[in-house]
């Protein structure tokens, strides 16, 4: 009866909002980081190598930080997760598939368990 009424007060209190405006705030970075283009940036390099073309790294920009901007809506916030989840997974699939570096999903693969995390926590009631 404790652990489910602490769950549901989760979802409204100081500790969540705090939670999801820090993945907000680092996903927004993660994203507008996306955007410099000179040939010598990080992800210009990285997404030359993914070989999708650098449509996607700008896509990938523009999902990290809608995916941010809506965890900042209470509303939307589980809709921003979900969307930064299924982003983080990708990554790892494509470090592990097509990169062919797999501990370079570490992170993603921890942002991943830390989105579905705080996912699985809001939306149990």
């Amino acid at each position: 009866m404790f652990e489910q009424q602490h769950h549901s007060e989760f979802r409204g209190s100081l500790g969540d909002w705090v939670l999801r405006a820090g993945i907000a705030l680092a996903f927004v970075l993660f994203g507008v980081e996306k955007f410099p283009s000179s040939p010598g940036a990080e992800w210009v390099r990285f997404f030359a190598q993914v070989g999708f073309g650098q449509w996607f790294r700008y896509v990938t920009g523009v999902v990290e930080i809608a995916g941010g901007a809506l965890l900042l809506v209470p509303a939307a916030a589980d809709v921003g997760l979900v969307l930064l989840a299924v982003t983080m997974a990708g990554a790892i699939a494509i470090h592990v598939f097509v990169i062919r570096h797999p501990l370079n999903s570490i992170v993603p693969g921890a942002l991943l368990c830390s989105l579905v995390a705080l996912l699985l926590v809001r939306r149990d009631r």
